[in-house]
């Protein structure tokens, strides 16, 4: 598998773009657009902590295990949430696409199709992944059902995996696409995005 590197990924409605620090205003304005930091079971930083989010990922970049992204609204020119790559394990040739959030005006759009779309596209087609891997907390379940939409295999629940912002230890679902599933994955959401969505 080929290292991640920063990129642009896009279509004519979304794109990806690396993260870097000018983002932190754009980011904050995201997560005030349904209170996104009062949520248990997420990462979304709460106001004045957007600078801190975005160093921790790009530390992760210097480090070699993530690739941070914004996602920007083509039409509005909006930034409209984030996602990353992390866990990128090189020899193994897996990663795992998370730190995933959206402003609540997007959430149940056409957004998070398209985005895990143009990620795995870019993992398995052009960086050569054997895997890629998702994680949520056990009690996300609006995380988990987003995931399994995508055609993903739940693999299991690490109990007592990891701590949450509020400090109680939550257990984490992890879900996975391998490569030789990735055709079939990749026409079924090609098909949900074609498709008329109800909202």
């Amino acid at each position: 598998m080929r290292k991640p590197q920063p990129c642009s990924l896009e279509t004519s409605a979304v794109r990806l773009e690396p993260m870097s620090s000018a983002h932190a205003p754009d980011l904050e304005a995201a997560a005030r657009d349904g209170e996104l930091w009062t949520l248990r079971v997420t990462s979304v930083p709460a106001p004045g902590d957007a600078a801190a989010y975005i160093a921790a990922g790009l530390k992760g970049l210097e480090d070699g295990h993530m690739l941070p992204f914004v996602v920007r609204d083509v039409a509005s020119g909006k930034i409209v949430g984030t996602t990353r790559y992390h866990d990128i394990v090189l020899p193994i040739e897996r990663l795992e696409i998370g730190y995933t959030w959206y402003a609540k005006s997007w959430q149940r759009s056409h957004v998070n199709t398209t985005c895990k779309l143009l990620l795995m596209t870019h993992a398995f087609e052009v960086l050569g992944a054997k895997l890629v891997g998702w994680r949520t907390d056990n009690y996300n379940f609006a995380s988990q059902r987003a995931i399994e939409r995508l055609g993903a295999t739940k693999d299991g629940v690490l109990r007592h995996h990891a701590l949450r912002r509020d400090g109680t230890v939550r257990e984490t679902v992890m879900y996975s696409v391998a490569a030789g599933e990735w055709p079939e994955v990749k026409a079924h959401l090609n098909y949900l995005l074609a498709k008329p969505r109800a909202r």
